[in-house]
């Protein structure tokens, strides 16, 4: 269980206990679990590269503070073999060398639409994308952003306890 730390008053205490389990979620939304399975399997049959979408899902997992998600991705990122300095440095990844100018214009449009309730996605970003992508990789990097973010939101929000624990 996590709690504030001692010098926290307890009215702001907050005890992290899962309102509902993934089963509980899956039982009660079922039909809403299939449809976003059927949505993350119609991203993953686009011919994006999968170590890229799992950086992706993985940086927006951060962003919305998913700990479920988070673990899921980095199980699945560790299964494709991606880089662990990749893996090390994703938070500070405008700081790192770990990262093509490919990866880079992906993971820059990630943290724009993840954010873009806090601020306008910038059109810059966009031409940024077309240096490396097509468009069909574009409309399909921005579905699976679109997909890890709705999943962040209800895991994150329910509390779904991570993958082993």
């Amino acid at each position: 269980m996590f709690t504030m730390t001692d010098t926290t008053p307890a009215s702001e205490a907050i005890t992290r206990q899962p309102h509902q389990d993934w089963a509980q979620f899956e039982q009660h939304a079922g039909g809403v679990v299939s449809a976003l399975r059927d949505y993350s399997r119609a991203v993953d049959a686009s011919g994006l590269d999968k170590g890229l979408v799992e950086l992706l899902k993985l940086r927006a997992s951060q962003i919305n503070g998913c700990a479920f998600c988070l673990q899921f991705h980095l199980n699945l990122a560790r299964k494709l073999g991606l880089p662990q300095r990749q893996l090390d440095q994703l938070a500070a990844w405008r700081d790192s060398h770990a990262f093509s100018a490919r990866e880079r214009a992906a993971l820059a449009w990630t943290e724009a639409l993840t954010r873009m309730a806090a601020a306008p996605v910038e059109a810059g970003l966009y031409a940024q994308l077309q240096a490396s992508f097509s468009e069909a990789e574009i409309a399909n990097l921005t579905a699976a952003i679109a997909a890890i973010n709705a999943w962040n939101r209800i895991a994150g929000a329910l509390r779904f306890t991570p993958p082993g624990g």
